[in-house]
């Protein structure tokens, strides 16, 4: 069964979770369709290998980074009314990173995009505890789950199929008009959650960041520079300190 939210009914629950595992399977397909057309980006666009890398790592270091506080901000503002902002800055990156003309351009919009997947990722998580209960709940989130994994061994598919009959940039332009419909279709079957009293504690909100940031930077370069290389060392040990601070 559903939960009501703001004191208002809410549509049927096939509804709310097919939105939820849509955007769930729009992010971790495009995570793993990054995989399957990196050869043709860094050919198409004359990437180095170190520019390449950091094609997905740029994505990665923000993604990670961010889930703290986007987790935070869905109670304050409103989970359906930050799901959806994470759809748009999801879907309007997509367009860039599909458009990109340069390295940089790439790399700049995959970070951008990887604050919108920040954004959808745990909001959407959340908006099953806030439309569930009991059994339901269960059976939603193992929808979810088992939607992550269709969604990581498709992409690869998908992604390969986009890369060779079209281009690498398809398989991001794909996102757009998904995100698109999603914003629309959220607004007819969610409603707003409930906003709790609260503020960004900004030290902590920037030290969880941060933190997240340095651990995962560090488990980035480690194989390219090892695990006993200074800026390793330096980025997990400031990582670890600014986590439990």
């Amino acid at each position: 069964m559903t939960t009501a939210v703001s004191g208002r009914a809410t549509a049927s629950p096939t509804a709310i979770l097919g939105i939820i595992l849509a955007s769930n399977f729009m992010v971790l397909l495009d995570n793993s369709v990054i995989f399957t057309g990196l050869p043709s980006i860094r050919s198409g666009l004359e990437l180095s290998p170190a520019a390449l890398s950091w094609v997905q790592d740029a994505y990665t270091l923000v993604f990670g980074g961010l889930l703290l506080l986007a987790s935070r901000a869905g109670d304050i503002v409103g989970r359906r009314r930050l799901f959806r902002i994470g759809l748009a800055i999801f879907g309007t990156t997509s367009l860039l990173v599909g458009l990109a003309p340069a390295g940089w351009w790439m790399i700049a919009a995959r970070a951008v995009q990887g604050i919108g997947a920040a954004i959808v990722a745990p909001t959407s998580l959340a908006l099953i505890t806030t439309y569930f209960d009991g059994e339901a709940c269960n059976k939603a989130i193992a929808w979810y789950a088992a939607t992550a994994g269709i969604g990581a061994s498709l992409g690869l598919l998908v992604g390969g199929a986009l890369t060779e009959w079209i281009s690498w940039r398809a398989a991001f332009l794909v996102n757009v008009p998904i995100a698109v419909a999603l914003i629309a279709w959220s607004r007819t079957v969610l409603v707003e959650t409930p906003r709790r009293t609260g503020r960004f504690d900004v030290i902590g909100a920037v030290g969880a960041t941060l933190g997240m940031g340095a651990v995962i930077f560090g488990i980035i370069e480690s194989p390219e520079t090892g695990w006993g290389s200074a800026r390793v060392q330096i980025a997990l040990a400031l990582g670890a300190v600014l986590l439990i601070g």
